[in-house]
């Protein structure tokens, strides 16, 4: 088998002949929106020496993140749209499937690491400048990227070694693993178990340090005395709570409930939630809530016009 076809396209919400110009045009602002909002951020933690902190540093690395969360997958979803040609070859939707789920599995880690960076400061503030360094920042990105691009290898690797036979249609409008699955001509337990192990070794401790890590900080909000105390320390992490809240409430949802009638059709719905429209918002989240990037914001934007007043 050469080539796979999707099913499921986002032109089979409705009547494709009227919602096809309207959705690439929709898809094509989204995706150059999602891609200007992440390279901004980019630009000011690394122009503006305020930002070089922990905190940034993170958030630079999660808008780094979902700008090839989007390359991933809306370029082929744009050109579906614009040509009307539903196929994708084999090889073409594994590279999909290994960048989309290395996406994932980087953003769990990613994730992590900025709820313990929050966690140190708002609980341990005392020993945060000294736990927080530099080296240990590049440590736990480093850790991330490589643990990531690690399990989904393996995953990848594992999956194309499985034959693909009779129906080549993909009951999805993505690459997705579930999907592909369905396709192998062989019994694919040995692969699910497999997947299933790495997914409980990579996914559950990051999970649950993100997790414990805001029980932590709630606790630690809620004993604080003064009103504007506790709004200040609840500023400084509800930006990136909004964003774990988002990103695993969608992932659950996708990938726990995906069997159950009721959800069957709407994972895939929420599939799209996920890897289209939640890098859209995570720019705008950070963004709108953080005052230290809208006086970046404002000031690169000073700069700018200053330069060309001088070059009328």
């Amino acid at each position: 088998m050469s080539k796979f076809a999707f099913r499921k396209h986002v032109t089979s919400l409705g009547n494709p002949g009227e919602l096809q110009p309207l959705l690439f045009m929709l898809f094509l602002v989204i995706y150059l929106v999602t891609v200007t909002g992440n390279l901004l951020i980019i630009v000011l933690v690394v122009a503006d020496q305020h930002l070089h902190s922990p905190m940034y540093f993170f958030l630079g690395n999660l808008s780094c993140l979902e700008t090839c969360y989007s390359t991933t997958i809306l370029p082929k979803m744009l050109t579906t749209l614009f040509t009307g040609d539903r196929t994708i070859t084999v090889s073409c939707c594994l590279t999909q499937y290994f960048f989309f789920g290395c996406c994932i599995a980087i953003e769990t880690f990613l994730l992590a690491a900025m709820s313990y960076d929050r966690y140190l400061a708002i609980c341990r503030p005392l020993f945060y400048a000294s736990i927080m360094n530099r080296k240990f920042c590049f440590q736990l990105m480093a850790g991330a990227w490589i643990n990531g691009l690690i399990v989904n290898s393996i995953v990848v690797f594992l999956l194309a070694q499985l034959s693909f036979c009779g129906s080549n249609i993909i009951d999805h409008y993505i690459c997705d693993l579930t999907p592909l699955e369905k396709l192998t001509c062989r019994d694919p337990t040995l692969f699910k178990l497999i997947v299933l192990l790495l997914s409980f070794i990579f996914t559950i401790p990051p999970f649950l340090l993100t997790f414990s890590s805001y029980i932590c900080i709630i606790g630690s909000i809620i004993t604080i005395q003064s009103t504007i105390g506790r709004q200040k320390a609840f500023s400084t992490c509800s930006s990136h709570l909004m964003v774990v809240c988002l990103f695993y409430g969608t992932l659950i949802i996708v990938y726990m409930f995906r069997d159950t009638p009721t959800m069957k059709h709407l994972s895939k719905i929420f599939s799209i939630f996920y890897t289209i429209l939640t890098p859209l918002a995570n720019p705008l989240i950070y963004t709108l809530r953080n005052k230290e990037v809208h006086k970046s914001l404002r000031q690169i934007l000073m700069k700018c016009s200053r330069a060309l007043r001088k070059y009328p």
